[in-house]
């Protein structure tokens, strides 16, 4: 396996920031609220949290920032990103990066956890599962979250097709908002950013992005969507904490 230096992953995660918060401006804002809620709900200085769709650790580092005493498990299925996580926080006390795929019954077991965890949080990745692969992911989460724990979901969510007139007029406003953002032209993006990757032969030995753990589409862009499944895995109480237009963070509780 080739085995990354700290300065080139961290070259790519400063650039992998860049391209993110080009398309979710209130990144870092929502990050603080995520933070906020998570420290606030757990009422321990040492909380136990998953991190699931993690990528390279962006959520991981800025929650140990806050509450050093931690566990962070963080979750991805994409080997390439991990690797960049590894490489920048390697030594790093209180996380852990485990390869699991959400999409597949039986992640939360293979995590081996210790205890049941406190939290958990997410930030712009659940999006990537279809609704039924979104179910198994809740479902799995259930199993290994204490009761009353929780689960915060920051991610870009539209408002119920269930309600067309104001489906219509959020899908209006969202446009606007992206035509004056980008006025001045489109930063780099996702796709890009992939493809830049693949053409770095620093990378050369590492697997990105293929048909298994790649990502095609925004499959479960709907707020009801992901209400739905975690109601249906046994969360008692669903609801937005922080919200900027689409972008939004879902919090939702375990029942007892």
């Amino acid at each position: 396996m080739t085995m990354l230096s700290h300065e080139v992953a961290s070259a790519w995660i400063a650039r992998w920031d860049v391209q993110q918060e080009g398309y979710v401006p209130d990144r870092e804002e929502r990050f603080t609220a995520l933070i906020d809620a998570l420290e606030a709900a757990t009422g321990r200085p040492d909380p136990l949290v998953l991190d699931l769709g993690c990528g390279p650790g962006s959520l991981a580092g800025r929650i140990l920032d806050r509450l050093p005493r931690a566990t962070v498990v963080a979750v991805d299925a994409d080997p390439l990103l991990l690797s960049l996580g590894r490489a920048v926080h390697a030594g790093r006390p209180g996380l852990t990066f485990a390869e699991l795929d959400l999409r597949e019954p039986g992640w939360a077991a293979r995590l081996r956890l210790d205890r049941q965890a406190d939290a958990a949080v997410s930030t712009t990745a659940l999006h990537w599962l279809s609704g039924a692969r979104l179910r198994v992911a809740y479902a799995e989460l259930a199993r290994v979250l204490r009761p009353r724990g929780l689960f915060l979901n920051g991610d870009n969510l539209a408002v119920d097709d269930q309600a067309p007139g104001l489906a219509a007029l959020d899908l209006a406003l969202r446009e606007r908002e992206r035509e004056r953002r980008f006025a001045g032209g489109r930063p780099e993006g996702w796709d890009q950013w992939w493809d830049a990757i693949a053409a770095d032969p620093d990378l050369a030995g590492l697997r990105a992005r293929d048909e298994t753990t790649g990502h095609h589409g925004s499959e479960s862009e709907l707020l009801s969507t992901h209400v739905e499944a975690l109601r249906e895995a046994g969360f008692a109480e669903t609801g937005t904490l922080w919200q900027r237009g689409d972008n939004r963070l879902l919090a939702a509780l375990l029942a007892a």
